[in-house]
């Protein structure tokens, strides 16, 4: 189960881990059930002390994160001593409470365990940071204000704000101790590398309470309200065991309604101590460049906490500052954990009698460090800009809303701040990626000079528009208002969809408007390039015709391509011009602009060369590879030229339509072509190879050498188009 090849390095991340988990166990268990008066504040450490043994050991056996330590955390001790707090002010008994307390922390653990068996773990990791961040800052200031009235000294029941308003109540020994353990916490890390800051500061606490103690004998006194004291005041400190099987027995006695009580603040709790271990993963595999795995650790979570309320122990989580500790010092295994926990009994043995003389206010000063720390004070930087000053009030909010209401109030407040900013950044992006005019915008097709004049003329006609980024009922209003104007002038609206990531129903309704509007004035919408496997796993074309946006004989047509819809948006305008009969009537060899101004003879002449050959639509004229040098001269219909690609999709070159001519380089060189040609349509065409050319020149060198004068001609005027295109797309 475990690796032992570096036993050394796992035997001393694991003892330097529990020195550190240690003390803050001890303080955050105190934090807890001192609530319930100082007499229980011993019974705190001691369920500190039982956390860290019974979660290291178990979240190891569980089969946790590598390095990873566990241990009871600031989020659980926020939690628990608020909902402590809240049930003694209700004159709850302190048995009742601890009992309640109990049952909280093993409901959170098997919520835990449901959440890594529902495969909730990767969505918890992916709670929005302003969230995660308030929650942080919000339990690190709840901590602060907890601890305050410790440290100064003040009596039990004496909140913050009541503890600022009475400076007579202060106690200078607890000042004066706490003020020393701070000091001890935030310098230790640079005078003394080794050994871990909260050691050397709980040390130096109690080292100046016992100082302060020659100056006032009455800090001497056992059990003083400066110490945590012996457990309990009735039983004595030798009867936690029978404390908890008296607790057990009142357990059973629980009604439905009292589990239904402590639903709610089991399930906050859950989701503060799974954000806080998976947040502690994170960082880990950062540093060592390994992957956890989140559904199996929340497992082993929720196992420890389980077994840990059922010991009377405290609930904890991953720990950022003990995992640092134990890699730091060598340990690459789950071991490092295991030996966590079993270090923890065994100086629980040793220094049990030494628990009840640790000063309240050294662990006061230890959590107001550990409390300042969570807040996230770099959040401030985001006031910077006004792109993050939003995320910067989503801090805030969650954290006053952690403080003044609840975490579970702070966490619907958090998401749904989220969620309204991400709206509104999607509504002050634009949707529309490009916007082009019909005259700046051509298909592959290559056309004649009288059709490409038609489109210089009427090219107005249609707008393309090219959309990015989620089409929502926050984005389809402002598509609505773009196209405003287009949609009093243009017939035709291509609309290209291949960026788009998320559609809803309002944008189809929007989409329903933009048709109808080109319906009247008999034009069209053309939808282009629709995802067909969206990131949540839609295909908008089903939806669409779900919803009914694509009915049979409505004026909306869908293409695969942008140039297909570009291509048949030009025949359109172009058809309505040329008369259809004239278009379908095949050209004779004279009547081809390749010929236009030539003799009679010379045409005569070079009709000899010539093949007759018709396809069918969809049929392949000549694959990549093919052939030996020939030219073919379109009389009728439309052929499509495509470049293949072995492992993909062949990419579309151009189509060449009537009185065009393609495989020119093939009949240039004398070589097979480099491209397919398969039939748009029904076509007709002129065939002429290279080998009857020659034989044909060699008797006709002025004739050969005025067609060769014209394909000439014809390919430059191609590839002045070609750069003008570029220029265009590319702005040069």
């Amino acid at each position: 189960m475990f690796k032992t090849a570096n036993f050394a390095g796992d035997f001393w991340g694991g003892t330097a881990a529990m020195l550190v988990a240690m003390p803050s166990a001890i303080a955050f268990g105190v934090t807890i059930y001192a609530t319930m008066g100082e007499s229980y504040g011993a019974y705190g450490a001691i369920a500190g002390i039982l956390g860290v043994a019974v979660i290291g050991i178990t979240a190891s056996l569980a089969g946790g994160t590598h390095r990873l330590i566990s241990a009871p955390s600031a989020p659980a001790a926020a939690v628990l001593s608020a909902f402590a707090l809240n049930y003694t002010n209700l004159d709850f008994g302190p048995d009742l409470i601890i009992v309640m307390l109990m049952v909280v922390a093993l409901l959170a653990g098997i919520f835990q365990v449901l959440f890594g068996a529902v495969g909730l773990g990767r969505l918890i990791k992916y709670m929005p940071f302003p969230v995660v961040s308030g929650y942080l800052s919000g339990v690190g200031l709840y901590i602060v204000a907890s601890q305050t009235p410790k440290f100064l000294g003040i009596p039990q029941g004496v909140h913050f704000w009541k503890s600022l308003q009475y400076p007579a109540l202060w106690q200078w020994q607890s000042i004066t101790v706490g003020l020393i353990t701070i000091g001890t916490m935030l310098y230790a890390d640079r005078l003394f590398r080794i050994i871990p800051a909260v050691i050397i500061a709980l040390s130096v606490g109690v080292v100046a309470y016992f100082t302060l103690g020659m100056i006032d004998p009455a800090l001497l006194q056992p059990n003083n309200p400066f110490v945590i004291g012996e457990l309990g005041s009735n039983a004595g400190s030798s009867d936690f065991i029978h404390s908890l099987m008296r607790h057990f027995q009142e357990m059973l006695h629980l009604s439905w309604h009292d589990f239904y009580l402590l639903f709610f603040p089991a399930l906050t709790l859950a989701a503060l101590l799974s954000i806080d271990t998976l947040k502690t993963c994170i960082v880990l595999d950062s540093m060592t460049h390994s992957f956890h795995n989140s559904n199996r650790e929340l497992i082993a979570q929720g196992s420890s906490n389980i077994l840990t309320a059922l010991v009377g122990g405290m609930p904890g989580s991953g720990m950022m500052g003990a995992t640092m500790v134990n890699l730091t010092s060598g340990a690459t295994t789950r071991l490092s954990g295991l030996i966590e926990g079993i270090t923890a009994i065994i100086a629980f043995a040793i220094l049990g009698s030494f628990v009840a003389w640790i000063p309240v206010a050294a662990l006061a000063g230890i959590l107001i460090v550990v409390g300042f720390r969570m807040i996230d004070r770099h959040s401030f930087k985001l006031l910077r800009t006004r792109q993050t000053a939003l995320d910067f009030f989503i801090i805030v909010a969650v954290a006053i809303s952690a403080l003044t209401i609840s975490l579970i109030a702070a966490a619907g407040v958090g998401l749904l701040l989220a969620i309204l900013l991400y709206i509104i950044q999607q509504i002050g992006a634009s949707v529309v990626y490009r916007h082009q005019d019909g005259t700046d915008a051509r298909s592959k097709i290559v056309r004649s000079k009288e059709e490409n004049a038609i489109l210089r003329e009427k090219g107005d006609e249609f707008s393309i528009y090219e959309l990015h980024g989620s089409l929502f009922f926050g984005t389809a209003n402002q598509l609505y208002t773009m196209l405003r104007e287009d949609l009093q002038s243009k017939k035709y609206i291509i609309i290209d969809m291949k960026r788009v990531q998320t559609v809803d129903l309002t944008a189809a309704h929007i989409l329903l408007q933009i048709k109808d509007i080109l319906h009247d004035k008999e034009g069209y919408l053309l939808l282009c390039r629709l995802p067909h496997k969206l990131p949540t796993g839609e295909d908008v074309e089903s939806y669409f015709n779900h919803v009914g946006l694509l009915k049979h004989l409505s004026p909306i047509k869908v293409f695969d391509d942008l140039d297909d819809a570009i291509e048949w948006t030009e025949d359109k305008i172009i058809g309505e011009t040329i008369a259809e009969d004239s278009a379908e009537l095949p050209l004779e060899l004279g009547e081809f602009d390749l010929f236009k101004g030539r003799k009679t003879d010379t045409i005569d002449e070079i009709r000899s060369l010539v093949e007759c050959r018709s396809y069918k639509k969809g049929e392949v004229i000549y694959n990549q590879g093919e052939g030996n040098g020939e030219i073919f001269l379109i009389r009728r219909g439309l052929v499509r030229i495509m470049l293949p690609y072995p492992e993909r999709k062949s990419v579309h070159l151009s189509t060449v339509g009537k009185n065009n001519f393609f495989g020119e380089f093939s009949f240039l060189e004398g070589v097979p072509h480099y491209t397919n040609s398969i039939a748009g349509a029904d076509t007709d065409v002129y065939c002429i190879t290279r080998e009857s050319f020659d034989l044909f020149s060699e008797h006709h060198k002025k004739a050969s050498f005025h067609f060769m004068l014209s394909l000439a001609a014809v390919l430059a005027e191609r590839l002045r188009l070609t750069r003008s295109e570029l220029g265009e797309e590319y702005d040069v």
